[in-house]
């Protein structure tokens, strides 16, 4: 048995009336739709040719047919095309993308949002891994007696601080001296190599006091730029899932939630880490996670500079429109990919 094309007519209107209404579809609703050119009868003998090649199942409950993973797959790799967004929804992704732009962290969190917003589907975005970055600066900012703000900033726009105590009096003046020696120190040094480097000791000043704030703060300096390397996942739009008829038992959506909290939350990380750059499209039981048998993933890659930074995507049924979803993530990182190369081509004419 083979995919004719009339089979594949059949199979494309069925996905696109489930993807629409997420009702099984029948015989008569099919015959409508081709205008009658095509007995329902005959639509009957292709959609059980259709069950028995794997790209239709059928409910009990229903008479109607509904597409398989099989059927999402073919459709995905040689049936849907690319859909032209509305200019409304391009002008806002241009636009946000590129308000903070020199806040990587906030700019990356936007684009889920944005994501989100745009789908009606749950999004996600991973910061990019910073084992290349390099050190712009150090700040040591006052908050009363007894405790400071350190913070440290990365060349690409990515930031990380932390509230410590001290131990020793100190003033602002103090404060900024030692903030300007580590800024001295390890700016344009690689992230990763500052930490392999003996810095417990380092101090450019012998003025006891200020040995003692040092003793104080390079600990927590250590800490701020581990924190620089860790990758951070951004997700938006969760409470999307309880609006799709897919989700309408209450502990199902309680479960799709869960995941994404606390281990969950790391499991899947490490899984969006393993899965390969650009667009990539898994659907149910492709997914390696047992509890994302009924949704999909897609995942989209962005560069920072031109090198790879991270990932973007959207989680939502099987029954997604893949086709406009897809091209809203396509139009998305082409324009965070531009914005930040925009950024770093002002800063290179700035210097």
């Amino acid at each position: 048995m083979e995919l004719t094309e009339r089979k594949l007519k059949i199979l494309q209107a069925i996905i696109n009336d489930y993807v629409m209404s997420a009702e099984p579809v029948g015989s008569r609703t099919l015959a409508r739709e081709f205008n009658n050119v095509i007995s329902p009868a005959t639509i009957r003998n292709e959609m059980s040719d259709l069950e028995a090649m794997g790209y239709l199942t059928h409910p009990h409950t229903s008479a109607g047919r509904v597409p398989s993973d099989k059927a999402y797959r073919l459709y995905v790799n040689d049936m849907m095309g690319r859909e032209e967004l509305p200019e409304e929804s391009k002008r806002r992704i241009r636009e946000t993308l590129r308000a903070d732009v020199k806040e990587l962290d906030r700019t990356i969190q936007h684009a889920a949002e944005l994501l989100s917003e745009i789908t009606n589907l749950a999004s996600f975005a991973m910061s990019p891994t910073q084992k290349q970055d390099k050190l712009e600066y150090v700040n040591l900012i006052p908050v009363d007696a007894r405790q400071i703000v350190l913070m440290t900033i990365a060349e690409s726009g990515k930031s990380s601080s932390s509230l410590l105590r001290v131990d020793v009096p100190y003033t602002q003046e103090t404060l900024n001296v030692i903030a300007k020696s580590l800024t001295y120190d390890y700016k344009g040094k690689n992230l990763t190599d500052v930490l392999r480097e003996n810095l417990a000791t380092d101090a450019r000043t012998d003025i006891t006091a200020m040995s003692q704030l040092t003793k104080n703060i390079m600990p927590n300096f250590l800490k701020t730029l581990e924190s620089l390397l860790n990758i951070n996942l951004y997700m938006d739009g969760i409470a999307n899932i309880f609006d799709l008829p897919e989700f309408s038992d209450t502990q199902r959506a309680k479960g799709f939630v869960s995941k994404f909290e606390n281990e969950g939350r790391t499991n899947f990380l490490k899984e969006l880490t393993d899965r390969d750059d650009g667009v990539i499209v898994t659907i149910g039981d492709e997914n390696p996670d047992v509890d994302m048998k009924d949704c999909s993933v897609i995942t989209a890659t962005y560069h920072v500079n031109g090198k790879y930074a991270g990932k973007i995507g959207v989680i939502g049924p099987t029954r997604m429109n893949y086709g406009r979803v897809t091209s809203v993530m396509q139009y998305l990182t082409e324009n965070l990919n531009d914005a930040f190369r925009m950024d770093d081509e002002e800063d290179n004419d700035e210097r």
